[in-house]
């Protein structure tokens, strides 16, 4: 019940835009996140599991895993300041990984609306190494 309830919370705060850190997500589609992407500084985050980001994944991407029990942790370890490329299957985890990276203070995040599904639909490489 508590994770359903942390769920919801995060899902309303993805939907309403709002954060206590002052950031917020820019949901991109394909195109938008693929040219968001070309800037090298934007750091591509996969928050599906290893077995999926080893199946293919975008790019220079890094794997931290929603799923893992140890995100938050994983996510606060990095630079808040920087900004970030989330992106997952479907869009469900990015969004709501999106959500608490905002919550937690990070400034600039985008997520891939559509996730792997509409990349690869739309003839975008993933990479296996």
């Amino acid at each position: 019940m508590k994770k359903l309830i942390a769920v919801l919370s995060i899902s309303a705060l993805f939907l309403t835009g709002c954060g206590s850190g002052g950031g917020d997500v820019k949901n991109l589609g394909v195109s938008a996140f693929a040219e968001k992407i070309a800037d090298k500084s934007i750091i591509r985050v996969d928050v599906r599991t290893p077995a999926e980001f080893a199946s293919g994944h975008i790019e220079g991407a890094i794997n931290i895993d929603w799923e893992s029990g140890h995100f938050e942790a994983d996510i606060n370890a990095l630079d808040k300041t920087k900004s970030y490329a989330i992106y997952c299957r479907s869009g469900n985890r990015s969004g709501q990984a999106s959500a608490l990276m905002v919550q937690d203070g990070f400034k600039s995040i985008y997520n891939l609306k559509g996730g792997v599904i509409d990349w690869t639909m739309n003839s975008m490489t993933l990479v296996t190494k």
